[in-house]
């Protein structure tokens, strides 16, 4: 795998660290900005938000830009809104910040996975995307948890520019290891807008949506759940955070491993495991060695899909891909921007911290009648191209008279 691919999840490391460190940094925010709880989840939303309106937008704008400025262009603009962050006197600065940072992530993640699979190759599609995404995972393993580890004893603006550094060197590792390759042809806005006549590709991306809710509806106030329902110390919230993205490094790689093989398999498994997982949460919460087997089941589940998300929107989106992938992530994140939304409607509406993980189980179950879906429709398409194929065999093959 060429050292590109690993530099590029070097970078989603960095931005997915800021994107998911605010669920462990809950608590400092609510108390330094005055707010509560669910507001401070709001920035999570808020963000995820920004992926969802700019990704697109900022991929369509850059479509003749050569792939490795746009990345380089894209990190420059991350690193500004990371610095905002870290400066915000207030929470609507704060916000605003986040959005900003939110605006590189969709085209980023969009172009990066043309750009790994390009170097990989398309029989190794699963196996690069598995490789860039598993800086998400990694981001879970050690950036959410030093990020809460840093704002507990040095405060949240310190984990901010923490992250800040990082994309820094994220950059420069751009800058200097990933090759610069030609500018792929220009198909035309038009073309990668055909893209979407496909329906296949709608109920792909709504798949994305909907598992990826059903992960952040949980995930986001996972914090309050260990302290005031388990009976965690805070301390120990930064290790249980850790486990948590240990699964998912687990899942993202076995997942990356039979994405290429068996795309819709991995997610109709992947999607049944994580929703059972979600459903058993809330009666393992009251006994701490239960719900430390459970956050780590939930990570491994909710992570193994990733991959076969990614690479099932890119197949279904044929010869133009940017525009379709980029859509994904902002479908990743308008999941984003729901699911903490529900999780925080039903704790204000006083069903306590358990009940994110039950709303959550119900939008895994709608992910996986998207995911059977999708499949019920490629199976159908197979069919239809398949016969076409023996028509045009059998109408170029002589006929004989007996």
């Amino acid at each position: 795998m060429p050292i590109a691919v690993y530099v590029l999840g070097l970078t989603v490391f960095c931005i997915g660290t800021t994107e998911f460190m605010i669920s462990g940094l809950l608590p400092d925010l609510a108390g330094d900005l005055s707010v509560s709880i669910p507001a401070v989840g709001w920035l999570i939303s808020g963000y995820a938000l920004g992926v969802v309106v700019g990704g697109p937008a900022v991929t369509l704008a850059t479509l003749r830009v050569n792939r490795k400025t746009s990345l380089l262009g894209l990190l420059a603009l991350f690193v500004a809104g990371q610095t905002v962050c870290a400066l915000a006197p207030s929470y609507d600065v704060l916000m605003s910040g986040r959005v900003v940072a939110a605006l590189a992530q969709g085209a980023f993640f969009g172009i990066g996975s043309v750009v790994a699979v390009d170097l990989a190759g398309p029989e190794r599609r699963g196996r690069a995307l598995a490789i860039m995404f598993a800086g998400l995972t990694v981001a879970n393993v050690v950036g959410v948890p030093a990020g809460t580890f840093l704002s507990q004893h040095a405060g949240w603006r310190v984990s901010f520019w923490a992250v800040d550094a990082l994309a820094v060197v994220g950059l420069l590792g751009v800058a200097v290891l990933v090759p610069r390759r030609p500018t792929a042809p220009y198909v035309g806005i038009g073309a990668e807008f055909r893209a979407f006549r496909n329906p296949r590709v709608w109920v792909a991306l709504s798949t994305s949506m909907l598992t990826q809710a059903a992960v952040f509806c949980c995930f986001s106030y996972l914090s309050p759940l260990f302290t005031d329902v388990t009976g965690f110390s805070e301390d120990v919230v930064p290790l249980l955070l850790a486990l948590f993205g240990a699964g998912c490094f687990l899942g993202s790689v076995v997942g990356g491993r039979f994405a290429d093989r068996y795309l819709l398999p991995n997610l109709y498994t992947g999607i049944t495991a994580m929703g059972v997982v979600l459903v058993l949460i809330p009666l393992a919460a009251h006994h701490k060695a239960v719900t430390v087997v459970a956050i780590a089941a939930f990570g491994v589940a909710a992570f193994s899909i990733n991959p076969a998300l990614q690479a099932q929107v890119m197949r279904e989106a044929g010869d133009a891909p940017t525009l379709a992938t980029t859509t994904n992530t902002s479908a990743f994140n308008l999941g984003n921007t729901i699911g903490p939304w529900i999780g925080g409607s039903v704790i204000d509406a006083g069903f306590g911290f358990t009940a994110p993980s039950r709303a959550a189980a119900l939008l895994a179950a709608a992910g996986l009648v998207a995911a059977v879906t999708s499949g019920l429709l490629r199976r159908r398409a197979d069919l239809a191209e398949s016969g076409v194929r023996q028509r045009q065999e059998d109408a170029a093959q002589p006929s004989t008279v007996a």
